[in-house]
């Protein structure tokens, strides 16, 4: 049956960053799909928080947080799941930082923690996740990107970069473990409101710009990414890697809107 092909019961996810935003929509919507989910992420209280969530869904989860930064709560994290669960079948990496500010005033420093966090987290849990994919030679990795891996935004350079280096990084995987039955592939969300964003969305220049070069002429619902991580993370999207799904309202697509 096709709906059956969406169907994630019996799959254990683990979505880093799966606490907040756009991440704790993903991690409830692979639940409602099925699956196990493990949402993670620096903050206990969130981590609870989005576990209570998952477990009224009659759901398993673990309580576990972690820092991208830090690969040894990152093993941590995986000899716990695979004690729990047995298996990991899901990856979707949705941690991130961002800072604005002129190009010429970023420190090395501040870059380099963006880039660190954006990127190098995302390579540390694809080697210690993948790993334990590539064993069992299955495996559905779901990178989140950005739209500033397309266009630029204005003062935002050093996450634009580590977003654009993240498209890359998940063709080059994809290659790479295709063959071991691993599927890498990217979310490229929009704009989206979220608590942490709404005020500038909603009171600032830039925020009526974004509106504006938005052909549905709307921000994103954070549960609107859901159906694009429920058909990565699942059997319908078998042969689908090295791909980025946008979700954007348009604005990739847009030019002049009035």
């Amino acid at each position: 049956m096709p709906n059956q092909l969406f169907n994630l019961a019996g799959k254990t996810a683990l979505v880093v960053g799966g606490t907040s935003g756009i991440g704790r929509a993903i991690s409830l919507g692979l639940a409602d799909a099925g699956a196990d989910v493990v949402a993670t992420a620096r903050g206990k209280e969130q981590v609870n928080a989005t576990a209570d969530e998952i477990e009224r869904r009659q759901r398993q989860t673990l309580r576990l947080c972690s820092d991208v930064t830090n690969r040894d709560s990152l093993e941590i994290l995986r000899d716990a799941i695979i004690a729990r669960f047995e298996k990991i079948d899901i990856l979707v990496n949705c941690a991130g930082t961002i800072k604005r500010a002129p190009t010429l005033e970023v420190s090395e420093e501040e870059w380099n923690g963006i880039v660190e966090t954006n990127l190098t987290g995302v390579l540390r849990t694809c080697q210690i996740f993948g790993r334990e994919m590539l064993a069992r030679s299955y495996g559905r990795i779901i990178n989140i990107a950005s739209l500033s891996g397309f266009v630029a935004l204005h003062e935002v350079a050093a996450y634009a970069a580590s977003k654009s280096a993240v498209l890359s990084l998940t063709r080059s995987l994809a290659v790479e473990w295709s063959k071991g039955g691993v599927t890498v592939n990217a979310i490229a969300p929009g704009v989206f409101r979220t608590a942490l964003n709404a005020d500038l969305l909603d009171n600032t220049g830039r925020g009526r710009e974004l509106l504006m070069r938005t052909p549905m002429g709307r921000f994103g619902k954070t549960e609107e990414v859901i159906g694009a991580a429920v058909y990565l993370a699942s059997d319908a999207a078998s042969f689908v890697t090295g791909e980025t799904i946008v979700v954007d309202g348009g604005f990739l697509a847009s030019g002049v809107n009035q």
